[in-house]
């Protein structure tokens, strides 16, 4: 089976929720495509899944240094660190990296959740309404958030 042929064997079983065989598929692809990004970030999309904030951090923090440019590690070890209880930590990662994050509309609706649970309450407004204008749906998002309790009637 090809490499893409096992992602999307992998990807599959994400979809149908079956997390297990997903991560059985992505164990099969050789060693030497083990830290492409394809199978670094399908991995983690299982981690998160599953709710394993340590591993789905060490795999993002692996793509955010070999992968500097992109913003999917940075994105996803801020969030496994704030998931864990470390929401310093998840800024400081997020606001570390690269500077395509700064068109993202993920990258300023999760600087506004953690600006709110760290207590900057005005700062966290102001990354969420950015998030809203580069994406609508981030409004209807921030309706549920848990995180974003504290100033949701301000939303």
């Amino acid at each position: 089976m090809s490499f893409e042929q096992q992602i999307r064997a992998a990807e599959g079983y994400l979809e149908l929720g079956m997390y297990n065989e997903a991560l059985l598929e992505l164990d099969q692809i050789l060693p030497a495509d083990q830290d492409r990004l394809e199978s670094l970030r399908m991995r983690v999309q299982v981690l998160l899944q599953i709710r394993d904030w340590k591993t789905g951090l060490k795999l993002s923090l692996r793509a955010a240094d070999l992968f500097p440019q992109e913003s999917y590690g940075f994105i996803h070890a801020a969030f496994c660190l704030h998931e864990m209880g470390q929401t310093q930590e998840a800024k400081e990662k997020l606001l570390g990296g690269p500077p395509s994050m700064l068109e993202e509309p993920i990258y300023y609706y999760n600087l506004g959740c953690y600006e709110t649970v760290l207590g900057n309450l005005d700062q966290a407004k102001a990354y969420l309404r950015a998030s809203f204008r580069l994406n609508k749906g981030f409004r209807e998002i921030a309706r549920q958030d848990p995180d974003l309790a504290p100033i949701r009637d301000e939303l």
